[in-house]
């Protein structure tokens, strides 16, 4: 009589964890946004010789910033759609005596490399 519980509780706890699919019906999966959203326009605002707090005040608060290389914030974009696809940006910043240097990542300003 055990076996038989201990079997009919097993088959049961393996029922619940899969979802039956109906064809033309889908679960509705929510638009993921993790990080700081970064676009071209906002990218170019930022020009070297800005100070941490200008830079901070247009793009917020970097996602990252390591306590060993205090002078560089890095922003990371992530996005997963509704349908599945994946949108990635990075940008780093380096400070040279609280002064913006220069801009790295997927996104670039235009005035970076001057």
């Amino acid at each position: 009589m055990v076996r038989v519980a201990f079997a009919v509780s097993l088959c049961a706890l393996v029922a619940g964890c899969g979802v039956p699919r109906i064809p033309g019906i889908t679960p509705y999966k929510p638009e993921i946004q993790q990080g700081n959203y970064l676009s071209q326009d906002l990218v170019a605002q930022v020009k070297p010789g800005m100070t941490r707090e200008q830079v901070r005040f247009l793009m917020g608060t970097p996602l990252l910033t390591d306590i060993f290389h205090a002078d560089r914030w890095d922003y990371v974009y992530w996005r997963e759609a509704e349908n599945g696809k994946r949108e990635t940006r990075r940008v780093a910043l380096f400070f040279s005596e609280n002064k913006l240097q220069r801009i790295e990542g997927d996104i670039a300003s235009p005035a970076a490399g001057r």
